[in-house]
């Protein structure tokens, strides 16, 4: 969408959303995208990761959905997955609570990174509502089209598949999440991991244990949260 490297995207999801990647918004969102990279603009993530969560995590294996709102703008931070940052850069304030909250649920070791693809390859899609962001501008692509996209992604597996659990943490995600049908799907809410509200209710929720009591409960394979010092980045 926003460079010449080769845009990744696995083949369910390809195939779900073809309506949408010929349709005109998504036309005005790549012309928005191009003129910004004329006009010198560094965009994150690189155009090869905007899809990540979704090449890492088919329909058919996504077990959990966390939301989040857009990529981390700092530089080299966003790789396309929400929360998440590529190994050697610091973990951020949230993604650290969300470790506080992980080791006093279930007993989390933090790693020395804050890369969630060991998550995303067991199922957990790590999905943002805006995919892209310009640099050290905080929400800078809201409102261009990518809301439109990935509301069509989560009403795909609220339609298409049964017994997921979304995590929406804060307002805006549990704003995104209002159309999933609840007797279908197990939704657990909370406020965002953020420093200015963690404390407000975020610590505490047992997200992760709780996830993990819904799937045994239904047959499926717990995720294990415990993300390993080795980091494998190919989705």
């Amino acid at each position: 969408m926003n460079d010449s490297r080769e845009i990744r995207l696995e083949d369910s999801w390809k195939q779900a959303l073809a309506d949408e990647f010929t349709a005109e918004y998504m036309h005005q969102l790549r012309g928005f995208l191009l003129e910004q990279k004329r006009a010198g603009k560094r965009i994150f993530p690189p155009g090869d990761e905007i899809f990540s969560a979704l090449d890492y995590t088919s329909i058919e294996k996504t077990k959990v959905v966390i939301l989040g709102q857009d990529p981390y703008h700092g530089i080299d931070q966003a790789h396309g997955l929400c929360f998440s940052v590529k190994p050697g850069i610091d973990v951020p304030p949230s993604l650290g609570n969300i470790y506080k909250e992980l080791h006093a649920d279930v007993g989390f070791n933090s790693p020395s990174h804050g890369c969630l693809s060991y998550w995303a390859r067991q199922g957990v899609l790590l999905l943002n509502a805006v995919l892209t962001v310009e640099a050290h501008k905080a929400g800078s692509h809201q409102g261009k089209g990518w809301e439109r996209f990935t509301d069509k992604i989560v009403d795909v597996l609220n339609r298409k598949k049964q017994g997921l659990v979304f995590l929406l943490w804060g307002s805006y995600a549990q704003k995104k999440g209002a159309m999933i049908d609840r007797a279908r799907h197990l939704v657990l809410q909370s406020p965002h991991p953020s420093p200015l509200s963690a404390s407000r209710g975020f610590f505490g929720n047992k997200h992760f244990s709780l996830t993990n009591e819904y799937l045994i409960k239904r047959g499926a394979k717990p995720i294990d949260w415990q993300l390993p010092e080795q980091v494998e980045l190919d989705g």
